[in-house]
Protein backbone atom coordinates (compact mmCIF):
# COMPACT_ATOMS: atom_id res chain seq x y z
CA UNK A 1 0.00 0.00 0.00
CA UNK A 2 2.81 2.78 1.09
CA UNK A 3 4.92 3.90 -1.84
CA UNK A 4 8.65 3.43 -1.53
CA UNK A 5 11.06 6.49 -2.87
CA UNK A 6 15.01 5.41 -3.77
CA UNK A 7 14.52 2.67 -0.85
CA UNK A 8 13.20 5.20 1.40
CA UNK A 9 9.63 4.92 2.95
CA UNK A 10 6.71 7.83 2.39
CA UNK A 11 4.96 7.92 5.63
CA UNK A 12 1.87 10.01 4.54
CA UNK A 13 -1.79 8.58 3.16
CA UNK A 14 -1.43 8.42 -0.38
CA UNK A 15 -4.56 10.61 -1.21
CA UNK A 16 -4.54 10.63 -4.62
CA UNK A 17 -3.61 6.95 -5.45
CA UNK A 18 -6.04 5.24 -7.66
CA UNK A 19 -5.88 2.21 -5.28
CA UNK A 20 -6.98 4.46 -1.62
CA UNK A 21 -9.30 6.17 -4.08
CA UNK A 22 -11.29 2.44 -4.83
CA UNK A 23 -11.05 1.83 -1.59
CA UNK A 24 -12.80 4.78 -0.89
CA UNK A 25 -15.16 3.87 -3.09
CA UNK A 26 -15.87 0.51 -1.80
CA UNK A 27 -16.04 1.56 1.86
CA UNK A 28 -18.77 4.14 0.57
CA UNK A 29 -20.82 1.46 -0.95
CA UNK A 30 -20.55 -0.82 1.90
CA UNK A 31 -21.40 1.92 3.96
CA UNK A 32 -18.36 1.79 6.66
CA UNK A 33 -18.63 5.52 7.09
CA UNK A 34 -16.32 5.47 10.51
CA UNK A 35 -13.82 3.93 8.40
CA UNK A 36 -13.94 6.21 5.18
CA UNK A 37 -13.67 9.38 7.54
CA UNK A 38 -10.89 7.80 9.65
CA UNK A 39 -9.09 6.41 6.37
CA UNK A 40 -5.84 8.51 6.87
CA UNK A 41 -5.80 7.99 10.06
CA UNK A 42 -5.97 4.25 9.93
CA UNK A 43 -3.89 4.06 7.21
CA UNK A 44 -1.15 5.80 8.85
CA UNK A 45 -1.02 4.08 11.91
CA UNK A 46 -0.52 1.18 9.62
CA UNK A 47 2.45 2.01 7.99
CA UNK A 48 4.12 3.15 11.58
CA UNK A 49 2.71 0.49 13.80
CA UNK A 50 3.22 -2.21 10.58
CA UNK A 51 0.38 -4.80 12.36
CA UNK A 52 -0.40 -8.01 11.03
CA UNK A 53 -2.56 -8.28 8.21
CA UNK A 54 -5.67 -10.25 10.61
CA UNK A 55 -4.84 -7.38 13.37
CA UNK A 56 -5.26 -4.98 10.94
CA UNK A 57 -8.57 -6.26 9.61
CA UNK A 58 -9.65 -6.70 12.83
CA UNK A 59 -8.88 -3.22 14.13
CA UNK A 60 -10.34 -1.41 11.64
CA UNK A 61 -13.90 -3.81 11.32
CA UNK A 62 -13.43 -3.27 15.32
CA UNK A 63 -13.53 0.37 15.65
CA UNK A 64 -16.60 0.36 12.20
CA UNK A 65 -18.99 -1.88 14.71
CA UNK A 66 -17.81 0.30 17.96
CA UNK A 67 -19.00 3.17 15.93
CA UNK A 68 -22.48 1.81 14.44
CA UNK A 69 -23.40 0.03 17.99
CA UNK A 70 -22.84 3.85 19.32
CA UNK A 71 -24.96 5.32 16.48
CA UNK A 72 -27.89 2.62 17.22
CA UNK A 73 -27.76 3.38 21.31
CA UNK A 74 -28.45 7.09 20.27
CA UNK A 75 -30.58 6.80 18.16
CA UNK A 76 -32.75 4.25 20.19
CA UNK A 77 -32.64 7.19 23.05
CA UNK A 78 -33.35 9.79 20.84
CA UNK A 79 -36.93 8.02 20.29
CA UNK A 80 -37.22 6.88 23.72
CA UNK A 81 -38.04 10.07 25.46
CA UNK A 82 -35.17 9.65 27.63
CA UNK A 83 -34.02 13.16 28.02
CA UNK A 84 -31.73 12.23 30.94
CA UNK A 85 -28.59 9.56 30.82
CA UNK A 86 -29.27 8.69 34.17
CA UNK A 87 -26.65 5.44 35.80
CA UNK A 88 -26.80 3.37 38.37
CA UNK A 89 -23.22 3.91 38.65
CA UNK A 90 -24.05 7.51 40.00
CA UNK A 91 -26.98 6.71 41.77
CA UNK A 92 -26.40 7.75 45.67
CA UNK A 93 -26.68 3.97 47.76
CA UNK A 94 -25.85 5.16 50.55
CA UNK A 95 -27.99 7.92 50.88
CA UNK A 96 -31.22 5.01 50.48
CA UNK A 97 -29.52 2.09 52.89
CA UNK A 98 -33.24 0.06 53.02
CA UNK A 99 -33.28 -0.29 49.70
CA UNK A 100 -32.06 -3.88 48.11
CA UNK A 101 -28.81 -3.00 46.26
CA UNK A 102 -28.53 -6.29 45.23
CA UNK A 103 -32.30 -6.89 44.09
CA UNK A 104 -31.94 -3.48 42.08
CA UNK A 105 -28.94 -4.91 40.04
CA UNK A 106 -30.41 -7.82 39.39
CA UNK A 107 -33.53 -5.75 37.62
CA UNK A 108 -30.94 -4.03 35.91
CA UNK A 109 -30.12 -7.02 33.92
CA UNK A 110 -33.31 -6.92 32.07
CA UNK A 111 -34.18 -9.89 32.29
CA UNK A 112 -38.12 -9.36 33.45
CA UNK A 113 -38.05 -7.14 30.02
CA UNK A 114 -37.18 -10.50 28.27
CA UNK A 115 -39.25 -12.35 30.79
CA UNK A 116 -42.16 -9.71 30.05
CA UNK A 117 -42.77 -9.30 33.47
CA UNK A 118 -43.96 -5.86 35.09
CA UNK A 119 -42.35 -3.65 37.41
CA UNK A 120 -43.54 -0.94 39.69
CA UNK A 121 -41.73 1.29 41.77
CA UNK A 122 -43.14 2.95 44.78
CA UNK A 123 -42.46 5.65 47.09
CA UNK A 124 -42.24 9.49 48.05
CA UNK A 125 -40.96 12.05 45.56
CA UNK A 126 -37.53 12.40 45.35
CA UNK A 127 -36.48 8.93 46.92
CA UNK A 128 -34.83 7.93 43.08
CA UNK A 129 -37.78 5.74 42.05
CA UNK A 130 -37.59 7.90 37.96
CA UNK A 131 -33.39 7.59 38.35
CA UNK A 132 -33.75 3.76 38.74
CA UNK A 133 -36.08 3.45 35.79
CA UNK A 134 -34.02 5.99 33.65
CA UNK A 135 -30.58 4.22 34.04
CA UNK A 136 -32.49 0.82 33.30
CA UNK A 137 -33.91 2.76 30.11
CA UNK A 138 -30.83 3.56 29.60
CA UNK A 139 -29.07 -0.08 29.23
CA UNK A 140 -32.06 -1.24 27.94
CA UNK A 141 -31.10 1.42 25.24
CA UNK A 142 -27.12 -0.57 25.26
CA UNK A 143 -28.35 -3.85 24.80
CA UNK A 144 -30.76 -3.19 21.49
CA UNK A 145 -33.76 -3.57 23.42
CA UNK A 146 -36.76 -1.03 22.13
CA UNK A 147 -37.74 1.60 25.42
CA UNK A 148 -40.06 4.27 25.57
CA UNK A 149 -40.32 6.64 28.48
CA UNK A 150 -42.64 8.97 29.14
CA UNK A 151 -44.27 10.91 32.60
CA UNK A 152 -47.64 9.36 33.12
CA UNK A 153 -49.72 12.84 32.75
CA UNK A 154 -48.07 13.24 29.64
CA UNK A 155 -48.77 10.04 28.22
CA UNK A 156 -52.36 10.49 28.85
CA UNK A 157 -52.11 13.40 27.34
CA UNK A 158 -51.22 12.22 24.05
CA UNK A 159 -53.91 9.69 23.98
CA UNK A 160 -56.58 11.95 24.39
CA UNK A 161 -54.97 14.46 22.03
CA UNK A 162 -55.85 11.19 19.23
CA UNK A 163 -59.35 11.46 20.65
CA UNK A 164 -59.21 14.75 19.60
CA UNK A 165 -57.53 14.70 16.11
CA UNK A 166 -58.80 11.22 15.61
CA UNK A 167 -55.10 9.42 15.87
CA UNK A 168 -56.04 7.36 18.94
CA UNK A 169 -55.53 3.94 17.43
CA UNK A 170 -52.08 4.99 15.92
CA UNK A 171 -50.87 6.69 18.58
CA UNK A 172 -52.19 3.68 21.34
CA UNK A 173 -50.01 0.95 19.15
CA UNK A 174 -47.38 3.03 19.29
CA UNK A 175 -47.31 2.87 23.12
CA UNK A 176 -47.69 -0.36 23.25
CA UNK A 177 -45.10 -1.58 20.63
CA UNK A 178 -41.96 -1.17 22.61
CA UNK A 179 -40.34 -3.91 25.04
CA UNK A 180 -40.25 -1.81 27.69
CA UNK A 181 -42.69 0.79 28.29
CA UNK A 182 -41.53 3.27 31.13
CA UNK A 183 -44.42 5.04 32.73
CA UNK A 184 -43.26 7.89 35.47
CA UNK A 185 -44.40 9.31 38.10
CA UNK A 186 -47.92 7.99 38.70
CA UNK A 187 -49.65 10.94 40.92
CA UNK A 188 -47.62 13.92 39.97
CA UNK A 189 -49.39 16.36 38.06
CA UNK A 190 -52.90 17.27 37.37
CA UNK A 191 -54.68 14.43 34.66
CA UNK A 192 -57.06 16.23 32.85
CA UNK A 193 -60.50 15.40 33.18
CA UNK A 194 -63.26 16.27 30.12
CA UNK A 195 -66.75 15.08 30.28
CA UNK A 196 -66.97 14.57 27.00
CA UNK A 197 -63.85 11.73 26.57
CA UNK A 198 -62.92 8.49 28.66
CA UNK A 199 -61.42 8.78 32.25
CA UNK A 200 -57.82 8.48 32.48
CA UNK A 201 -58.40 5.25 34.31
CA UNK A 202 -59.92 4.14 30.73
CA UNK A 203 -57.62 5.33 29.12
CA UNK A 204 -54.54 4.25 30.58
CA UNK A 205 -56.32 0.41 31.32
CA UNK A 206 -56.88 0.44 27.44
CA UNK A 207 -53.07 0.43 27.29
CA UNK A 208 -51.78 -1.71 30.12
CA UNK A 209 -54.51 -4.39 28.95
CA UNK A 210 -52.62 -4.07 25.60
CA UNK A 211 -48.80 -4.80 26.86
CA UNK A 212 -50.03 -7.10 29.54
CA UNK A 213 -48.09 -10.54 29.43
CA UNK A 214 -47.02 -9.73 25.83
CA UNK A 215 -44.18 -6.82 26.90
CA UNK A 216 -43.02 -5.54 30.01
CA UNK A 217 -43.82 -2.12 31.68
CA UNK A 218 -42.14 -0.88 34.54
CA UNK A 219 -44.22 2.18 36.89
CA UNK A 220 -43.16 4.98 39.72
CA UNK A 221 -46.05 5.91 41.58
CA UNK A 222 -45.22 9.03 43.90
CA UNK A 223 -49.02 7.89 45.30
CA UNK A 224 -49.87 4.81 47.18
CA UNK A 225 -51.76 2.09 44.77
CA UNK A 226 -55.15 2.64 46.92
CA UNK A 227 -54.56 6.25 45.63
CA UNK A 228 -55.04 5.29 41.98
CA UNK A 229 -58.67 5.15 41.50
CA UNK A 230 -59.14 8.58 42.94
CA UNK A 231 -56.03 10.42 40.88
CA UNK A 232 -57.31 8.71 37.31
CA UNK A 233 -60.72 9.54 38.02
CA UNK A 234 -62.32 5.90 38.38
CA UNK A 235 -61.69 3.34 41.06
CA UNK A 236 -63.24 0.30 39.47
CA UNK A 237 -61.16 0.94 35.95
CA UNK A 238 -57.49 1.58 38.37
CA UNK A 239 -58.42 -1.58 40.34
CA UNK A 240 -58.35 -3.60 37.25
CA UNK A 241 -55.23 -1.56 35.95
CA UNK A 242 -53.47 -3.10 39.40
CA UNK A 243 -54.98 -6.12 39.04
CA UNK A 244 -53.44 -6.63 35.48
CA UNK A 245 -49.83 -4.91 36.84
CA UNK A 246 -49.32 -4.08 40.07
CA UNK A 247 -50.79 -6.90 41.98
CA UNK A 248 -48.64 -9.59 39.75
CA UNK A 249 -45.46 -7.17 38.90
CA UNK A 250 -42.22 -6.95 40.47
CA UNK A 251 -42.65 -4.84 43.34
CA UNK A 252 -39.89 -2.14 45.01
CA UNK A 253 -41.05 0.13 47.75
CA UNK A 254 -38.66 3.15 48.54
CA UNK A 255 -39.30 4.20 51.90
CA UNK A 256 -36.73 6.78 52.82
CA UNK A 257 -35.80 10.37 52.43
CA UNK A 258 -36.40 12.62 49.75
CA UNK A 259 -32.74 13.26 48.01
CA UNK A 260 -34.14 16.40 45.95
CA UNK A 261 -35.26 18.07 49.49
CA UNK A 262 -31.44 17.27 50.80
CA UNK A 263 -30.51 19.35 47.97
CA UNK A 264 -31.88 21.80 48.54
CA UNK A 265 -32.04 21.89 52.12
CA UNK A 266 -27.85 22.24 51.50
CA UNK A 267 -28.34 25.03 48.72
CA UNK A 268 -30.78 27.06 51.80
CA UNK A 269 -27.27 26.18 53.97
CA UNK A 270 -24.86 27.33 51.43
CA UNK A 271 -26.59 30.30 51.21
CA UNK A 272 -26.56 31.32 54.35
CA UNK A 273 -23.45 30.64 54.93
CA UNK A 274 -22.38 32.84 51.99
CA UNK A 275 -24.44 35.56 53.31
CA UNK A 276 -22.75 35.27 56.76
CA UNK A 277 -19.65 35.44 55.57
CA UNK A 278 -20.60 38.82 53.51
CA UNK A 279 -22.42 40.30 56.83
CA UNK A 280 -19.10 39.15 58.52
CA UNK A 281 -16.84 41.51 55.96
Amino acid sequence: MPKRNGGGRDDSPAGSDPVIERLRHHLTFLGLTHTLHHLDELLTWAMHERPAPSALLEYALGTEVGSKLEGRIARRLDSSGLRERKTLEAFDWNFQPELDKSLVLELARLDFVRKRDDLVITGKSGTGKSHLLKAFGLRACEQAIAVRYARCVDLLDDLHAGLADGTYGRRLKAWARPELLIIDDVGLGQVKKRDDEPTAAHTLFNLIDCRHGRLATAVTSNISLSDWGRYLGDTTVAMAILDRLAMHAIRIDIDGPSYRQRLAEQRADKRSAEKGERAAT
